[in-house]
């Protein structure tokens, strides 16, 4: 038989409050706030949050800042995933570029 209703994760807690898209966004947050990251330091998959933007190796013991939701900062993680997906574009040949620059003349 088919599953009649889906697993809602950690957000479950908020029943149907607050909207779809609100607790679709904090559930993404803290699923990766609680997702083991790597270590800076050592490499070991073992960093996890302390508090508020400090997360600590439990390998190595490393502590060091971060994000508040994950511990490299970037500006917007979902433009970097759309980036490398993206093809990049060929560049055009030296000798084309500078014969535009003098007005086409070859």
């Amino acid at each position: 038989m088919a599953r009649r209703t889906r697993q809602v994760g950690v957000v479950g807690r908020f029943g149907p409050r607050y909207g779809v898209r609100i607790r679709r966004r904090v559930q993404e947050i803290e699923e990766t706030r609680r997702a083991k990251h790597v270590c800076p330091k050592c490499q070991a998959p073992a960093v996890h949050r302390r508090s508020s933007g400090v997360w600590q190796c439990r390998h190595c013991g490393h502590v060091f800042a971060g994000g508040a939701y994950r511990p490299v900062v970037t500006t917007s993680f979902k433009r970097e995933l759309a980036e490398v997906k993206a093809p990049e574009k060929p560049e055009e040949p030296k000798a084309a570029k500078d014969s535009k620059a003098k007005g086409g003349e070859a």
